[in-house]
C-alpha cells in the first residue's frame, strides 16, 4: 500500500510583543446550542508541539473549547535567535498576549511538564486568568533534577539520538514501538540549540516557595516512577498548594501525556466536573 502524505493541521499565527511569530489553534466540538464554557488552554512540554495532543483533543474538545499554542521555538512557532533570552516569564507573556489578542479572559490551564511550569507561574502571578490548573509530570522548575546534564548530552549526541537513548525514562515497557519512534522523530525535529537553551534555563529555576500562592483548584498528576526528579516533589506540591489534589499513575515514567493520552484527558474532565466547570 502506498503511504499517503501527512495532512498538517492548519495553525493561526500571532506576533508576540518582541516580534516572535507564535502558532496557535482552537478545536471546539462542543454542542453549539449549549451555554459556552471557559476554554481549556493546552501547553505542551519541552520538545513538544500541538500535534502531541492528538489523543487528548478529541476527548477534551467535545466538552470544552480547546486552545493550543506552540511555545516559542517549538512546532510551527518561530525559533528565536540568540538576541532573545529564554525565560519562564517570557513564556508567560506569550500566553497572556495571545489570550488578550483573542479576547479570552480566563482559562482552565492544562500543562504537561515544561508547559506546566508556565501554567504554575501564571497561576502565581495572574490568578484571575486561571480558573483551574492541571499539571502532568510538572514540578516547580527543574533545578532539583538530572535535566541539567541534558544540554551537554544533546550537543554530544544530537537531539533525536539523545531522546532515543533516554526513552526508558519516558515510556513504560511494552509501549507501541510505532509511538516511540514517532515521538523520537517529532522531538528530534526541534532546533537543538534552542532546546539546549530552553532546558538550561528550566534547570536553573525552582519556585517551590511560591506554591502557596496558587489559589485555584489544582490537579497534580505524577508519574509513579519519575526518573527526572522524584515523586517526593509532587507530594510537596500537594501539601503546599492550598486546593491541590495528587493523582499518581503507578508504574509510569515521565511522559504520561504521550504514553496514556486518553487516560490523562479523561482525568482532566473528571477534575473539571468536580470543580463545577
Amino acid at each position: 500500500m502506498t503511504e499517503l502524505p501527512p495532512v498538517h493541521p492548519t495553525m493561526a499565527f500571532h506576533a508576540a510583543s518582541d516580534g516572535i511569530r507564535l502558532a496557535w489553534r482552537v478545536d471546539d466540538f462542543t454542542d453549539p446550542w449549549r451555554p459556552r464554557r471557559e476554554p481549556i488552554l493546552l501547553l505542551h512540554p519541552a520538545m513538544g508541539a500541538y500535534r502531541r495532543w492528538y489523543g487528548w483533543i478529541p476527548i477534551l474538545a467535545r466538552e470544552f473549547p480547546v486552545i493550543s499554542m506552540d511555545l516559542r521555538g517549538h512546532g510551527a512557532s518561530e525559533v528565536p535567535d540568540e538576541s532573545h533570552p529564554i525565560t519562564v516569564e517570557r513564556l508567560c507573556d506569550d500566553v497572556r498576549e495571545l489570550l488578550d489578542a483573542i479576547g479570552v479572559a480566563r482559562v482552565h490551564l492544562v500543562g504537561n511538564s515544561a508547559g506546566g511550569y508556565v501554567g504554575q507561574r501564571l497561576a502565581i502571578e495572574d490568578p484571575q486568568r486561571i480558573a483551574t490548573l492541571s499539571l502532568f509530570a510538572s514540578t516547580p522548575g527543574l533545578r532539583n533534577s538530572k535535566a541539567g546534564g541534558w544540554p551537554a548530552e544533546i550537543a554530544r549526541l544530537g537531539l533525536e539520538a539523545f531522546v532515543r537513548a533516554t526513552v526508558t525514562d519516558r515510556f513504560p515497557e511494552g509501549t507501541d514501538p510505532g509511538l516511540v519512534d514517532w515521538f523520537c522523530r517529532q522531538t528530534g525535529g526541534n532546533d537543538p540549540r534552542w532546546i539546549g537553551r530552553f532546558v538550561t534555563h528550566m534547570a536553573s529555576r525552582d519556585w517551590t516557595e511560591d506554591l502557596p500562592r496558587i489559589a485555584c483548584p489544582t490537579l497534580i498528576v505524577a508519574p509513579g516512577q519519575e526518573p527526572i526528579g522524584s515523586h517526593n516533589q509532587y507530594e510537596i506540591m500537594r501539601d503546599m498548594i492550598p486546593r491541590a489534589e495528587l493523582l499518581t499513575y503507578e508504574g509510569m515514567p515521565h511522559n504520561l501525556g504521550d504514553a496514556v493520552p486518553e487516560r490523562c484527558a479523561r482525568d482532566v474532565l473528571d477534575f473539571l466536573r468536580r470543580q463545577g466547570a
